[in-house]
């Protein structure tokens, strides 16, 4: 009978841990390729949180890496180098950008990415799209928002049109805790969902651990035309030779 690959990984682990005399308890919790690149995208978010110091950073120009997106763009391209898919080993990983606006129907722009597929190097996939459905009651579609971000977790991307307490439009942000069903909420690190304007221009405050009841996103995303996506890593997620 096969074994599977991860007994025989374990086999293999347990062997050497004999060998090194090294607890396999400590080994057993080494973390998975997939977890580590988590670990450097959050990593990179923290460490321009802690430069940026409580500081307004310029998130006005499309070049800018404090503007949302680009920001969690940056993060991810921070880390993204250094791994790569083992079914495609040999493509280099990209994020992709935002659905165009001209793409975009319901919902409108800003709750999805586009479809690039995983051998073009995107290494996501959508966990699921919360889209407003007006034939159900305001009440069922809150519902169905509450079970959808109850999915969320560390190292999640997450993509909404919102209109939230600090603004309108659309937002990124990379959630870094899984939900707490304790609390009911959700812990995020992102850029420019805060901010303000001097003299004309965008300026915006990162945030670490970020912490909100589900709710305060439901408020923002579970309205007509309005939605939101979960995109997750693959689990095949490898070191780069």
């Amino acid at each position: 009978m096969k074994r599977s690959l991860r007994t025989v990984a374990l086999f293999l682990l347990t062997a050497l841990c004999v060998h090194l005399a090294v607890p396999f308890s400590s080994a057993e919790e080494a973390l998975t390729p997939r977890e580590q690149m988590i670990e450097d995208i959050l990593a990179a978010a923290k460490a321009e949180y802690d430069a940026a110091g409580g500081r307004l950073k310029r998130a006005h120009y499309a070049s800018d890496i404090y503007v949302c997106k680009n920001f969690t763009v940056y993060c991810f391209k921070e880390a993204a180098g250094r791994y790569r898919m083992a079914e495609y080993p040999d493509v280099k990983l990209v994020i992709p950008d935002n659905l165009p606006a001209k793409q975009c129907t319901d919902p409108a722009y800003g709750a999805l990415w586009k479809d690039i597929s995983a051998a073009d190097g995107n290494p996501f996939y959508a966990v699921e799209t919360f889209v407003y459905d007006a034939k159900q009651s305001k009440e069922e579609n809150r519902e169905r928002a509450r079970a959808f971000l109850r999915k969320a977790q560390k190292g999640d991307f997450f993509q909404m049109r919102a209109n939230y307490y600090y603004g309108v439009g659309a937002h990124s942000m990379i959630f870094s805790a899984d939900y707490d069903p304790e609390t009911d909420t959700v812990t995020w690190c992102d850029s420019n969902m805060k901010g303000e304007k001097k003299n004309g221009i965008r300026y915006a405050l990162l945030q670490w651990d970020a912490n909100k009841p589900i709710d305060w996103f439901v408020d923002a995303f579970c309205r007509k035309k309005y939605g939101a996506t979960i995109y997750r890593l693959r689990d095949d997620i490898i070191p780069a030779e």
